[in-house]
């Protein structure tokens, strides 16, 4: 793991921690809150329907006034309960609301939704937990009215549902009368209310995991940002370094090579001249011989310096240029193998000693391998500048080969001289495999290298600059 992961890490890993201990302690407290707040939602609900409930039954015990009223007036018991339970029977409220009304005994007296109760002793009736629902219905009237919980059927959806009933007394006719609502209805609206808190909650929670996401990335996108353009900069300035060193290089090299061919090599030709001359005022065999293995050995010296100095630095270069320079080393090839040479140069400016020094010995290194290991019978050299563009491309019909990014240590030095320039390199070979869309030849290696001249300007300004 790398320094610039770890302290990414350090930075996303507190925050990510920190913002799921506080999504889920906020969770835990909103459920919690909304558990209290539905359990109070419920509960005055509940005792709302109560209230409705008591409601409802004052009034029928109203609507029973009249009737009542008659017993003192001289009308007969018969009628009056007739009376009533008229009236009680044509009470209804809502979809399932209704009256019923039974004697002390658990005969049942009134029923507008199930009339084939009527006139039946219901006392002993349980429901499906087991209550004795009309005896403990009497017990809370005689105790001068009360709420019951039972199970009875729903006459809309047919089946058992939970019902809350309030009783009073009639005790004129010692009946017990009351009614009831059924709380499967509280229960649907309590469980909406309830997926309507979890739903928020989930959207709460929807929202506080994209913020932290959307966060995350965010700080991600920043220090990649930040990362890539440190890299940049970073490449840039290396970039720049190597082109100084480079330029250095070639600038010590220069001078160095100079002064081999200028100095060392003028002392060591004029001493193999003095030494002509000795050769032929001196008459003495053997020390003749001496001086023959002494004028060998002094050749060796003359052409070693002056390998050592083209190596340093092409002398070519600083007396013909570059594109005499190229004309000369191609045509070095064309005279001394049957390599067939075409060229087309185009410079329109003086170009950068270093691109100049880098695009010769690329050349140069270039025509070693085809010359050695190709068997080219064609080679096409194209240098052009366009603008501030200089591309360069080596074109032969050799053999090729297959693995072009493993290639040996030259091509790999010819890379490393593009790209030290900021220029782009690339190597295309076609190992005797047809291709008539590549111009006329048919196989072989092409290697491209292009230079930007501007890069190239810039990093001497920089250096300019700072100096």
């Amino acid at each position: 793991m790398t320094l610039k992961i770890k302290i990414l890490l350090l930075a996303l890993l507190p925050l990510i921690i920190i913002s799921v201990a506080i999504t889920t302690v906020h969770q835990r407290q909103i459920r919690e809150l909304s558990e209290q707040e539905i359990a109070t939602f419920e509960r005055n609900l509940l005792a709302s329907k109560k209230e409705e409930l008591r409601h409802y039954v004052e009034l029928a015990l109203a609507t029973t006034t009249g009737p009542l009223s008659m017993l003192d007036q001289g009308k007969s018991r018969e009628w009056v309960e007739e009376e009533v339970k008229r009236k009680l029977t044509a009470l209804s409220f809502g979809a399932d609301g209704y009256f019923f009304a039974y004697s002390r005994e658990g005969v049942n007296i009134v029923h507008r939704v199930q009339p084939y109760l009527i006139g039946q002793n219901l006392i002993d009736i349980q429901d499906s937990d087991g209550k004795y629902l009309i005896q403990n219905l009497l017990k809370r009237a005689s105790e001068g009215g009360g709420f019951e919980r039972y199970k009875w059927r729903k006459p809309s959806e047919g089946g058992q549902e939970d019902k809350l009933a309030y009783v009073v007394e009639i005790p004129r006719l010692g009946w017990m009368m009351g009614t009831g609502l059924y709380l499967d209805d509280i229960t649907a609206e309590v469980a909406a209310i309830r997926e309507d808190v979890q739903t928020n909650i989930e959207s709460t929670f929807v929202t506080v995991i994209g913020i932290i996401s959307i966060t995350v990335i965010l700080i991600i996108l920043v220090g990649l940002i930040i990362n890539i353009r440190e890299s940049q900069l970073a490449n840039q300035r290396l970039q720049e370094l190597a082109q100084n060193s480079l330029k250095l290089q070639v600038n010590q090299r220069r001078t160095f090579a100079r002064e081999l061919h200028d100095g060392i090599n003028q002392i060591l030709v004029s001493t193999r001249m003095w030494m002509n001359l000795v050769d032929k005022k001196w008459q003495q065999d053997a020390g003749r011989a001496h001086l023959k293995k002494a004028t060998d050995m002094l050749d060796q010296a003359i052409q070693e310096v002056r390998r050592v100095s083209h190596d340093l630095r092409p002398i070519v270069l600083d007396d013909l240029g570059l594109e005499a320079a190229l004309r000369q080393m191609l045509k070095g090839i064309a005279e001394r193998s049957e390599i067939k040479v075409s060229t087309r140069i185009h410079l329109d400016q003086a170009l950068p000693d270093i691109v100049v020094t880098n695009i010769y010995r690329i050349v140069q290194e270039a025509l070693t391998n085809i010359e050695k290991h190709s068997g080219a019978t064609e080679i096409k050299l194209s240098l052009l500048e366009q603008g501030n563009v200089v591309s360069l491309r080596i074109e032969d019909n050799g053999k090729g080969f297959y693995n072009v990014r493993r290639g040996g240590l030259g091509l790999k030095n010819m890379r490393e001289r593009t790209e030290i320039l900021g220029g782009s390199f690339r190597i295309n070979s076609y190992p005797r495999v047809p291709d008539i869309s590549r111009s006329q030849l048919t196989s072989g290696t092409i290697i491209s290298a292009v230079f930007y001249l501007e890069a190239v300007y810039q990093s001497s300004r920089d250096v300019e600059h700072e100096s």
